[in-house]
């Protein structure tokens, strides 16, 4: 899997199609990631220790890591994306 945490990607299929955020976990077995403000979803949670109240807290779920590429900033302030996103 080429893409890391921490780097820049860009949904390219699903309903978050065109969406660009950072990577914050990178699961190589399952072969998806976590990306930041993408697949948001509502989770209802039971009360503990941490969240005493429970409720309905909003998720980022994982993603499959063929639905995003790596992409990059150009020089002029606009960012393109890449297949690759490294050197050859």
């Amino acid at each position: 899997m080429k893409i890391k945490k921490g780097d820049k990607v860009q949904v390219i299929a699903g309903q978050d199609r065109g969406m660009v955020g950072e990577v914050k976990l990178v699961m190589p077995r399952s072969n998806r990631v976590i990306v930041e403000g993408v697949n948001i979803r509502k989770k209802h949670e039971k009360p503990n220790q941490l969240n005493p109240d429970g409720g309905i807290v909003n998720k980022e779920m994982p993603i499959n890591a063929s639905n995003v590429k790596l992409s990059e900033k150009k020089a002029a302030g606009k960012k393109k994306a890449t297949k690759k996103g490294g050197k050859k």
